[in-house]
């Protein structure tokens, strides 16, 4: 997975408080990825390795104000998720089984 990011691209939504588990964490660390990343491309609207019910969630719940899911599989084959509430009040970066 490459994790890249264009420059000058304006967010479309706000992250609010970024949080990250202690194994999400440990994981992107052994994986050699900065958290950064994930965020970038999640708040670009890249959600990573969704199904498309869940793209058009995300699409509709950017205008209705509803929760966010991005789904990422780091080359390690250990799945990422990042999460942003609906009230656009923080973002967390997780493991699914810790959701």
């Amino acid at each position: 997975m490459k994790l890249t990011h264009a420059d000058n691209v304006e967010p479309l939504f706000s992250l609010g408080h970024i949080l990250i588990t202690p194994a999400a964490i440990a994981t992107l660390h052994s994986a050699g990825f900065s958290p950064i990343d994930l965020l970038l491309r999640h708040v670009q609207g890249d959600w990573g390795e969704l199904d498309d019910a869940d793209r058009k969630q995300n699409d509709l719940a950017l205008e209705a104000r509803g929760r966010l899911l991005s789904a990422y599989t780091l080359p390690t084959m250990i799945r990422i998720w990042v999460i942003t509430e609906a009230d656009r009040s923080a973002t967390t970066i997780l493991l699914p089984r810790e959701y």
